[in-house]
């Protein structure tokens, strides 16, 4: 390892730009680039929606706008190629987006909104800037560099003059590929994540309305009255219960619906209440194989109480429902109430009103099909979770992968661990 590679040295961005001129720039003013000048097609132009504050995605192609080539051409400054990276310097100033290999076009125009960098390659890589930038302490930099008050800005002096401690570019190129590495690891798991959600969706569609049924069942389906088939019960009149009386430990939780979270109840959020709040109505008092159902504010939120980590009664704006002797599996109500059947009917309720409560007697009216054979609603119902168990799997491998990249930025555009040499 020679002594340039043990070295980090300060720069300042204005020093690791490239030569041209327009290494550094702005993007056009306002009105030059206006909505009079969209296209459908053309060059595509970077507004403030195609960067995001989130490093795993380094430009959103959503809702590009294009324009002539002849219009485009009047911004040649503006102009930005592979390997150049963009920052938003009005509004939500903490974005920053790179245009990489994958980008579908080889040239964008920046709105006026954005400013662009364009590095030394024998300076800086733009991958380790990159991923520089979208580091908490650089993020917290741009912020604490904001000028105006209503509608933050960040200028290009400011830009200029910020200061980084950087490697060899040897160096750099292999931080940013390990960081890289970490980052489609990531991004593969969202995409698994959501090719398996859209499976889940058609599996509702198949499997709750009977169009496709699981071997060895072939009984007819049935409507299903909801109201009457339920005991349907939620806290009556609030019950005098006040947000002063919630606590932050106890034995006695207390469940609403800002507690759920992907169908189940998130209970290291929720509050809890005095014993003499839980006796107060037993009704309320939940159980497994409860579905629950929030009747005010986000109305139609369901969550499936699996199991409970001890006594728990129900928030105001909750329904709590459960069969009535048996006329149907819970989990299979809860599926089917998740799917665009319910969904259907809530809009139906809400069309040309503001609706924001969901009325018991609303319920009267909602009638479901599903099969006579109980133990049928059983087996859809575990295909269904099963599904879902594997998207919280996904899910957590997620959160574990996003929490050892961020650690790995940490240790590793600060210096604090170096990768080691590989021979040239």
């Amino acid at each position: 390892m020679t002594s340039e590679d043990l070295s980090w040295e300060s720069h300042k961005v204005a020093e690791i730009c490239a030569s041209a001129p327009n290494a550094l720039a702005t993007g056009p003013f306002g009105s030059a680039i206006g909505s009079r000048f969209f296209r459908d097609s053309g060059i595509p132009v970077i507004r403030g929606n195609n960067l995001r504050a989130d490093p795993e995605v380094r430009l959103s192609e959503e809702g590009l706008v294009f324009l002539d080539p002849e219009k485009a051409a009047e911004f040649e400054r503006s102009t930005v190629k592979c390997g150049d990276l963009i920052f938003t310097c009005w509004g939500t100033i903490n974005q920053i987006g790179l245009l990489d290999g994958s980008a579908r076009y080889p040239a964008y125009v920046i709105s006026n909104k954005q400013m662009k960098l364009t590095t030394n390659p024998q300076r800086a890589s733009t991958e380790f800037l990159y991923y520089l930038f979208s580091a908490p302490v650089m993020q917290h930099q741009i912020l604490q560099g904001a000028i105006g008050s209503s509608v933050p800005g960040f200028n290009l002096a400011r830009l200029r003059s910020i200061e980084l401690r950087l490697p060899s570019i040897r160096e750099q190129r292999r931080i940013a590929a390990a960081i890289a590495d970490a980052d489609s690891l990531t991004r593969g798991l969202r995409r698994l994540i959501a090719k398996t959600r859209a499976i889940k969706q058609g599996m509702m569609q198949e499997l709750l309305t009977g169009k496709t049924r699981l071997p060895g069942f072939a009984n007819e389906w049935r409507d299903l009255k909801v109201a009457s088939a339920s005991h349907l019960k939620a806290r009556i009149g609030w019950q005098g219960l006040t947000a002063a009386e919630y606590r932050s430990s106890g034995h006695y939780r207390l469940v609403g619906g800002t507690d759920f979270k992907e169908g189940r109840v998130n209970w290291s959020k929720t509050p809890f209440v005095d014993k003499w709040r839980f006796d107060q109505d037993q009704s309320i008092q939940l159980k497994p194989d409860d579905v629950l159902l929030t009747k005010d504010g986000t109305i139609g939120k369901v969550a499936f109480v699996d199991d409970l980590p001890g006594p728990a009664t129900l928030n105001s704006g909750v329904f709590v429902i459960r069969p009535r002797q048996a006329a149907y599996h819970p989990r299979f109500l809860y599926q089917l109430l998740r799917s665009r059947v319910f969904d259907e009917f809530v809009a139906a309720l809400s069309a040309g009103s503001t609706i924001n409560h969901l009325y018991q007697r609303d319920l009267v009216t909602l009638n479901l099909q599903m099969p006579s054979d109980l133990s049928e609603q059983e087996a859809i119902a575990r295909v269904l979770q099963d599904t879902d168990d594997e998207i919280l799997i996904l899910e957590r491998r997620l959160t574990s992968a996003r929490a050892i990249k961020q650690g790995m930025m940490q240790e590793l555009l600060t210096g604090r661990t170096r990768l080691p040499m590989q021979e040239d």
